[in-house]
């Protein structure tokens, strides 16, 4: 089983499949690793002394500008989970559209006329389901990250605001 083989059977789409994997996988790898490299300590840090005033709502701006910037990426990632399935949808629209052309021309005395076709739907749509599956559930654990470095940080400038003003 050589998934070059699959790829190669899969056509066009399989190789826009297979670039949106790389890339989609490229993003999560790096916001995975940003997530678990960020010292939030240091982070909140820098955002009450970035304070003039001491302030809860401007540091909650604050906040809110820095997770704009761990979410970069995070749409494109949600972006391939959701049209990945539809490309192997389409793939198989195009695989049944050519069995039943080969069919038509050729009648249905031998089955090997329309099993190219058969194929390219069945393997397009597996290849969809492979990328979406993985980009989805990546999404949701990487939003989770997010969600939880920002209760982290507010929790944490809270407290310091309310230290300070003490």
């Amino acid at each position: 089983m050589d998934i070059m083989h699959y790829i190669e059977q899969g056509g066009v789409i399989m190789y826009i499949l297979l670039a949106l994997n790389i890339i989609g996988f490229t993003i999560m790898i790096f916001k995975f690793l940003q997530f678990l490299l960020i010292d939030k300590d240091k982070l909140a840090n820098e955002i009450v002394n970035t304070l003039e005033v001491q302030d809860l709502s401007i540091a909650k701006d604050d906040i809110l500008q820095k997770m704009l910037y761990f979410e970069w990426g995070l749409s494109t990632v949600k972006t391939i989970a959701s049209i990945a399935p539809l490309l192997g949808l389409l793939g198989t629209a195009i695989g049944v559209l050519s069995a039943f052309e080969a069919i038509s021309k050729q009648g249905l005395g031998d089955p090997s006329i329309f099993a190219g076709g058969i194929s390219l739907a069945l393997i397009t749509t597996v290849g969809g389901l492979v990328v979406a599956i993985p980009h989805y559930i990546g999404y949701n654990y990487l939003i989770n990250m997010l969600d939880s470095l920002e209760a982290t940080l507010n929790q944490k400038i809270t407290l310091k605001i309310l230290k300070s003003a003490s």
